[in-house]
């Protein structure tokens, strides 16, 4: 007879096995996350891939400066994409960008996970002037634009890739709380909370091990959302000049650099990078679609 810890792997691998089946009945979802593999792998293979370090003061020739995509440079090698005005090039510099594209999204989604998974449960579980008081502060939070909290944050903060994170975690940590919150909420009212509660268990293990695991499927759904948001943030305060420094690879840098160029004819500085960002972010985006449909509970067979 199976034992209860190899029943419980047999039924996370069922699910796993039942998730992946609906999930790749979407050919566009299942292609976005083949992109998504494959620009991570290449982002953070990138000093094995490209073939030059585009931060590397001592690599860069200045003679290479706005060679035009498919030109041999000085160091022998062909620039698919071009170079900058500073003579990088142009594929090395957007793959170290989408690296830390996908570092900053993925930290800060995580840490705004956790952060409102505990304020979210708190609100839920507590009750009382603890709910209201926490949810007042998610809710006065939320009628903020985002990208305006970021910026007042970055800008006390300063500027790089800690306190772009910090930034955001501040900026995003509300959408998880509310959606945890409601989630909590229906939960909390049922017996198996209500039997956890009368026993004296610590309070810590009431939340994270019997009410969280049964509110998790939209906070799934919720947090591939925000790490696109969270990397089209880090972009948008990088291209206004108060994210990452120039001296730190980023994506929004790069589209900032090459926009004074855009009604020239190098119009590839700004552009290649602007395509490898919105690529990015719209196939994390059709993911993040597709696990929705998947866990919505009125798509279940």
């Amino acid at each position: 007879m199976a034992t209860p810890a190899a029943a419980r792997t047999d039924s996370r691998a069922t699910r796993l096995r039942n998730f992946w089946s609906d999930f790749r009945r979407s050919p566009v979802a299942v292609v976005s996350l083949v992109v998504i593999v494959v620009l991570a792998a290449l982002s953070f293979g990138a000093p094995w891939v490209v073939p030059q370090n585009p931060y590397d003061m001592a690599s860069l020739d200045w003679l290479d400066a706005f060679l035009a995509p498919g030109t041999v440079g000085s160091g022998g090698y062909t620039h698919l994409l071009g170079t900058d005005n500073a003579g990088r090039d142009m594929l090395s510099a957007i793959f170290y960008g989408l690296r830390t594209s996908f570092v900053i999204g993925l930290s800060a989604g995580a840490l705004a996970l956790m952060v409102g998974i505990c304020v979210g449960l708190s609100a839920a579980y507590f009750g009382g002037r603890v709910e209201s008081l926490l949810m007042r502060i998610v809710d006065l939070q939320l009628s903020m634009p985002a990208i305006l909290l970021a910026l007042v944050l970055v800008a006390m903060l300063g500027q790089g890739v800690a306190q772009i994170i910090l930034a955001l975690v501040v900026a995003q940590y509300a959408y998880f709380a509310r959606t945890t919150h409601g989630a909590a909420t229906v939960e909390r009212g049922k017996d198996y909370i209500e039997a956890a509660r009368s026993t004296p268990l610590p309070t810590r293990r009431v939340l994270f091990r019997h009410l969280l695991p049964n509110v998790l499927p939209p906070l799934i759904v919720v947090a591939t959302v925000q790490v696109a948001s969270a990397i089209a943030l880090e972009a948008t305060l990088s291209f206004l000049g108060v994210g990452l420094p120039l001296t730190e690879p980023s994506l929004g840098s790069l589209i900032s650099n090459g926009f004074k160029y855009i009604h020239t004819d190098r119009t590839w500085l700004s552009i290649y990078p602007g395509i490898f960002l919105m690529i990015t972010v719209v196939a994390i985006n059709l993911v993040g679609d597709q696990v929705r449909h998947v866990l919505d509970p009125r798509n279940q067979r």
